[in-house]
């Protein structure tokens, strides 16, 4: 029998005007240190940040959340951040911030299969 994966995961939050501390689910990043896998996912729905905030930046969300992935991914032009460990990259990618992207804390559980419950946990909290 397999062995299930303990794994913590965060959603990714858009948060259009901060003062208002209204946000949407944009994204889901999972992580598991015995496997050593980490990943993000994200989805932009512009219609619903545009009704939170008309002039809100989608542009630069999006080149924030392709800087995340990198990061995720260690990617070597990710910066040095991406250079860090598995753990430390998901650390700081789920670090308390104040900004127009955020994340929840992070959430654990158990997977038999990381890929399946990552593309579970988006359907769920994103789409």
């Amino acid at each position: 029998m397999q062995d299930s994966h303990l794994y913590e995961y965060a959603v990714i939050r858009a948060v259009p005007r901060v003062e208002r501390e209204e946000f949407l689910n944009i994204g889901v990043i999972l992580f598991c240190k015995k496997a050593k896998f980490i990943k993000v996912l994200f989805h932009i729905n512009e219609v619903k940040i545009e009704a939170l905030s008309n002039d809100f930046d989608i542009e630069q969300l999006k080149c924030n959340l392709t800087a995340l992935e990198k990061i995720a991914n260690g990617a070597q032009d990710g910066g040095p951040i991406a250079a860090m460990d598995i753990p430390s990259r998901f650390r700081w990618l789920t670090a308390i911030r104040s900004s127009a992207i955020q994340t929840s804390r992070p959430h654990p559980g158990l997977s038999l299969d990381l890929e399946k419950t990552m593309q579970r946990l988006f359907e769920e909290l994103v789409l």
